[in-house]
């Protein structure tokens, strides 16, 4: 889908979105133990990253109004790492296969290296004016919007509560991995991504953000490779988590293109050189590909 996501170690994720195969429904998924293997090999230290010029950037580069159209994307990304991290645990458990729960454990220590890559960045280049990681939190929630809150904290959190109290809940767990892989980290974070980093490029702005949103960015491949297995074998095994998958989609589908739009903006605005449909079309293209792959029509 771009020049980043043709490299070597973004291909090697097999998400179907980055294949142009899966648009005739082809991709080769990984299974779960080379999805293991995978995370072994890519690993990164959020403690590498230099943020000396991004510090400059932001405070000298980057004016007043451009820094607060930039808090929505960033507010979304260190809030939603927040909120994923603390729900895969029920998620985990609930999982029917060992392999699985292996994976999704490595997954959940990616989220909280996310977290800390975000809490690092606003604090090493003076983001906020909160000096510690919740109130970091806290204070930057202010720049999301409702919708956000209805598929993370309604949509999401309501049914890994139920997962907690319900571990052998498999078509609850398909909604929950269709909800997290499929639309949370699928369509809108690696979207936010795609755009976000190929912005900075642009403006040569932000080197150490670019670098670390990158490793982020190849992270939640692998994490969307492994929902695109995991929903492809729960597909064939019956068919009312076929119906799962396209109902959970369907519900979900105004809250997660109300994420897409920031409180301020208007349908029509151009944002960092994009227009809103811009940024659909792309969550679509990404969203038909894995549905295609996983053996579903895409939902529109």
């Amino acid at each position: 889908m771009s020049e980043r996501t043709d490299r070597d170690d973004f291909q090697a994720t097999g998400d179907p979105a980055l294949k142009e195969s899966a648009d005739h429904g082809r991709s080769e998924l990984l299974g779960y133990d080379q999805l293991y293997n995978l995370w072994e090999r890519q690993h990164w230290r959020v403690q590498d990253i230099d943020f000396s010029q991004d510090r400059v950037d932001w405070h000298e580069r980057i004016d007043a109004e451009e820094r607060f159209q930039r808090m929505y994307g960033l507010s979304s990304f260190f809030i939603g790492e927040q909120r994923v991290a603390a729900e895969l645990g029920p998620m985990m458990r609930a999982a029917p296969d060992e392999r699985m729960r292996l994976f999704l454990c490595t997954q959940i220590a990616d989220e909280a290296r996310h977290v800390a890559f975000f809490d690092r960045f606003y604090s090493e280049v003076g983001v906020l004016e909160s000096d510690n990681l919740d109130d970091r939190l806290e204070e930057t929630s202010a720049h999301l919007n409702e919708n956000f809150g209805v598929l993370f904290d309604e949509m999401l959190a309501s049914r890994v509560d139920k997962l907690a109290r319900e571990p052998e809940d498999l078509e609850t767990l398909v909604e929950a991995v269709t909800l997290y892989h499929m639309v949370i980290e699928g369509m809108l974070a690696l979207t936010g991504q795609h755009f976000i980093i190929d912005y900075n490029e642009q403006q040569g702005t932000l080197p150490g953000f670019v670098d670390g949103f990158n490793k982020v960015a190849r992270d939640e491949h692998r994490h969307v490779a492994f929902g695109a297995r995991f929903l492809r074998d729960m597909a064939e095994r019956d068919e009312r988590y076929r119906d799962a998958i396209q109902r959970t989609l369907v519900e979900c589908g105004p809250a997660a293109d109300g994420v897409l739009q920031p409180p301020w903006a208007e349908e029509d605005d151009v944002i960092f050189g994009y227009s809103l449909e811009d940024t659909r079309a792309f969550a679509m293209k990404a969203l038909e590909r894995r549905m295609k792959v996983i053996g579903l029509a895409p939902v529109a």
